[in-house]
């Protein structure tokens, strides 16, 4: 073997070595998550919960613990970054993580794959905003929210808004709300756009359309309703808030709101209502 030949001989051996110590801990690091994930939370992880998440004390036992693999992946997998003088806490991302997982108990986990971060702000934040009427003039401004979702990259909260959530009585829960945006999102808005015109979603859109057309109707009466009236500014808004109602408030939704109640169960795959 001449020289250029040991040369080549020996990158490839080195190569090979790398590859090999890159592919073993690929595996243990996989290995090491599987084992993790088959772990149940803590008993101090769950106590909490049944402290600061109504939603949870409600749960079935069995749906709680079918669960929980799901919320170590999600804390595993997706960066929690402080706002505006924030530190959070492993409480907050415990909190926020679990009531995300809600939507997806019965659904694939790997919807939340593309989601990079969750910003929290310790209040509600402030966002500009530019707006292009049809004669094509801009108009800018700043507009103070509770929570954003950025297509299915980013997802922005005030923690203090996600302490305020699951007031008795209130379907109010921002988590719910902008964590159903991102569900919309990751199907191109084939949730809450009827244009989308897919077959599968032909009797979703029916329903959410008239139920959607109704709400406007009351907020233009000026009428109470039991979904929050946000929910009349787009057909977006209105599947966020509908979600809300629907976990916060589902024997009352099935009972005002049959038809749009059964739709939400048979996405989510639950029946909160018999919780």
């Amino acid at each position: 073997m001449n020289e250029i030949e040991l040369r080549v001989a020996l990158v490839a051996g080195a190569v090979v070595v790398v590859l090999g110590v890159l592919w073993l801990r690929s595996f243990l690091r996989a290995r090491r998550r599987a084992a993790l994930l088959r772990e149940p939370l803590p008993p101090e992880w769950r106590e909490l919960l049944a402290e600061r998440v109504p939603l949870y004390r409600r749960m079935p036992e069995e749906l709680r613990r079918e669960m929980e693999p799901k919320v170590r992946a999600f804390l595993e997998d997706v960066r929690f970054v402080g706002c505006g003088g924030l530190e959070v806490t492993d409480e907050m991302r415990l909190v926020i993580a679990w009531q995300a997982c809600v939507l997806i108990a019965r659904r694939d986990p790997g919807v939340y794959a593309s989601l990079a971060s969750v910003l929290v702000y310790p209040d509600e934040f402030v966002v500009e905003e530019s707006e292009e009427d049809e004669a094509g003039v801009v108009t800018e401004g700043t507009r103070v929210l509770s929570g954003q979702t950025f297509d299915t990259d980013r997802i922005v909260l005030s923690w203090r808004d996600v302490c305020e959530s699951s007031a008795p009585g209130d379907a109010y829960n921002v988590v719910l709300h902008e964590f159903a945006h991102y569900l919309d999102h990751t199907v191109g808005n084939a949730l809450s756009d009827a244009s989308s015109r897919l077959r599968a979603l032909e009797e979703w859109h029916a329903v959410l359309e008239r139920e959607y057309e109704a709400l406007c109707s009351a907020v233009e009466r000026g009428e109470d309703t039991l979904i929050d009236p946000y929910g009349a500014e787009d057909p977006a808004e209105f599947f966020a808030v509908a979600t809300e109602t629907f976990f916060e408030l589902p024997a009352e939704m099935e009972q005002r709101h049959p038809r749009l109640y059964v739709e939400l169960q048979k996405f989510y795959g639950l029946d909160p209502a018999r919780w």
